[in-house]
This record gives C-alpha cells, sequence and structure tokens, in this order.
C-alpha cells in the first residue's frame, strides 16, 4: 500500500513546493530581481503601477538622504525616461526632476529640471529644490534605462509626491513630448519614506486628454495612486522561505505516517 501511495505524495510534495516558489518571487516583487552594478545596493524596491517602471532606494533618515535607482523603459529607443519628487503638488508642475536621455548616444546622459508647468524643456539642466549627486545611468535588461541619484531632502521629510515618465525621443538634448495615455497621466503615488505606509487608495477616474501644448513633461493631469512601500528583498524572501518550509515539513510528515 505504502509503496502505491507514496509516489502521488512525493508529485504533491513537488507540486505544492513550485507553487510555493512562485508564490515566493510574486510577494517579492519584480524589482527584487534587479541586478545592478557592483556597489549599488538599496534597501527597498516598489514596482510602480504605471508604465512598468520601478524604484529602489535607500532613505538615511539621519541625514536626510535618499538613494534611488529609477528603472523604466523609454516609450522609443532613442526617448528618455524620468523620476521626480514633487514637493508642493501631485503632477508634473513643482516636479523636481531626474532624467535619462538616451538619444542617440548608446549611454544615456542624466540631467535635472525643475519643472515649472507645461513648457518645453531645454538642452541644459536647470537647478532643483533637493541637491541631487553621484547622478548617472546605465542599460538595463528588456531595453530598460537604470536611473541612478542621490537628493538632499528637506529635514524631517517622511512621505512625498512622486512621478514618473517615458518619452519616445530627444531634439537637442531635451526631452520631447510625452504620450498623454492613461497610463502616462496615472504615473504617481507617495513615497513613504519612513514610518509605517498606508493601504493603497482607490484611483479615481483618469481624465481623459491632456495639454495639447506641452513638451518634455513628467506627469500630467490624471488619478493619484498611492502604492504601498516595497518590502526589502530579503525580508520577503525571508517569509515566503519560512512558508515553503513548513509546508514541506508538513508533507514529509504525512509521508512518514503512510
Amino acid at each position: 500500500m505504502a509503496s502505491l501511495t507514496a509516489p502521488r505524495h512525493i508529485a504533491l510534495l513537488v507540486l505544492v513546493l513550485a507553487a510555493a516558489s512562485a508564490r515566493l518571487a510574486s510577494a517579492a516583487g519584480a524589482c527584487a530581481a534587479e541586478k545592478f552594478p557592483a556597489g549599488k545596493t538599496y534597501a527597498t524596491c516598489t514596482d510602480l503601477p504605471q508604465l512598468g517602471a520601478a524604484l529602489h532606494w535607500t532613505y538615511d533618515e539621519a541625514k536626510s538622504s535618499l538613494s534611488v535607482a529609477f528603472v523604466a523603459a523609454p516609450a522609443g529607443p532613442n526617448g528618455w525616461v524620468a523620476w521626480a519628487l514633487n514637493p508642493t503638488g501631485e503632477g508634473m508642475a513643482g516636479a523636481q526632476a531626474l532624467v535619462a536621455l538616451k538619444g542617440s548616444s548608446s549611454a544615456p546622459a542624466v540631467k535635472t529640471y525643475n519643472i515649472t508647468g507645461y513648457v518645453p524643456l531645454g538642452g541644459a539642466s536647470t537647478p532643483i529644490a533637493f541637491p541631487a549627486t553621484e547622478l548617472a545611468a546605465d542599460a538595463g535588461s528588456g531595453g530598460k534605462i537604470r536611473l541612478y541619484g542621490k537628493l538632499q531632502l528637506k529635514k524631517g521629510m517622511t512621505a512625498v509626491n512622486q512621478v514618473w515618465q517615458v518619452g519616445t525621443s530627444v531634439t537637442g538634448g531635451a526631452p520631447d513630448k510625452h504620450a498623454f495615455a492613461a497610463g502616462n497621466l496615472a504615473a504617481k503615488a507617495k513615497l513613504v519614506l519612513s514610518g509605517k505606509a498606508t493601504a493603497p487608495a482607490p484611483a479615481p477616474a483618469v481624465m481623459a486628454g491632456g495639454p495639447a501644448g506641452s513638451a518634455g513633461s513628467v506627469g500630467g493631469a490624471g488619478a493619484a495612486t498611492t502604492p504601498a512601500a516595497g518590502k526589502p528583498a530579503s525580508a520577503a524572501a525571508t517569509v515566503g522561505v519560512s512558508s515553503v518550509a513548513g509546508v514541506a515539513l508538513a508533507l514529509m510528515g504525512l509521508l512518514a505516517v503512510v
């Protein structure tokens, strides 16, 4: 009897462990699989809810410094990606942006822009409210650009609005106008730097259309979403591994008594 049923239980064990491993990868998030160059590590990552983007960051609360890696694919082969903090609003106006422009060069160039409104951006960087250092960009997998930077934030900041965007092309060293599809308009969220993150809030309906004359903007008038802050990959993995181990021990006990 045991010789007939044991193979079935072993097969069940294999299937359960495979399913648990899949759940572990999902819980850790796609962002946890990103492999950065040596010397670039981040405590937390979040898969952002729009444009297939992800944010990796480490916040040093004592020094009020935020190290980030923003990962997204530009909307065109010679396009651009941008990530910004907005200390005064939820959308484009007021955003303090880091922009990586691929253009015709193999290595993306990184520039900073203080987005004051729906106006074309120039080819030269403009100063932003948060002093930025360690700016760099490289090519990730799947045609993505990885944008790096370190921002000096205001003392006592615990949460701030973030916006991000992708564009198709670069002209004269400046980002051209991005699309105004639903995903572009909704590319904004709250970044919780310290303390407990709140549960995601339901997003209102996205407003159709967009400012027709805007160019090179990061963000737009659309629905705001607030994803929960991401877990460190190690924490998610620890929880998942514990669950997998528990299931395995339980099934092994079942096999022992059959």
